[in-house]
């Protein structure tokens, strides 16, 4: 009864995926700062693939920070930090800085001042080289290449206007504008992307 977990049912399918990409994407060793944790069970998997690394888990939702916060305590990592409030589209951020930045699935999930907020965000914080890495489902050249992704794009929609699919030219155009690379893109099971900006 006083278990306050949350299970993303996705986390299982894409978290082997994304530590794959990872293992060529973190530094070696410094604080890794995850936005929108969400669930928490990403942090949890990534602490114990990434041992040497410290993860600072952060979300803006009570129930969220809480379910952080179970996971770390049922799978006893010892890598991980308290999980912290942190609404990216508020500044100055309560972490004066990060040696890489993960964001899982919020940009689609978010209005567009949300993505604004992150990438100015992380400019501020990261030095130079340090990845901002972003993961989910992109629209192309302003398209969603893939029915399934189209119809996903119009179910956000449809839930809040605000949310949808975002134009990863968008995304890469803002980045660039505050001082981040040409982004690197990694094609990704079930039509997602792995989208690796760095900071110059």
């Amino acid at each position: 009864m006083n278990d306050r977990r949350q299970y993303a049912p996705a986390t299982l399918r894409n978290r082997d995926f994304i530590v794959g990409v990872l293992r060529d994407v973190l530094p070696t060793k410094g604080v890794i700062l995850e936005i929108a944790s969400g669930s928490g069970e990403h942090v949890v998997h990534f602490a114990r693939n990434f041992p040497s690394l410290v993860f600072q888990p952060s979300d803006r939702e009570p129930d969220a920070l809480q379910s952080v916060a179970a996971w770390l305590k049922a799978m006893g990592v010892t890598n991980v930090r308290a999980p912290m409030v942190l609404d990216v589209s508020q500044s100055p951020w309560p972490i004066a800085s990060a040696d890489g930045i993960i964001c899982i699935n919020m940009v689609h999930i978010s209005p567009w001042e949300t993505t604004l907020g992150l990438i100015r965000g992380a400019a501020a914080i990261l030095p130079p080289t340090a990845p901002l890495y972003l993961y989910g489902p992109y629209k192309r050249e302003g398209f969603a290449t893939v029915s399934s992704n189209q119809a996903f794009d119009r179910s956000l929609r449809d839930r809040n206007p605000t949310w949808g699919l975002r134009d990863l030219e968008a995304v890469a155009a803002v980045a660039q504008s505050v001082g981040f690379s040409v982004p690197t893109i990694i094609e990704m099971p079930a039509n997602n992307l792995s989208v690796v900006f760095r900071r110059i």
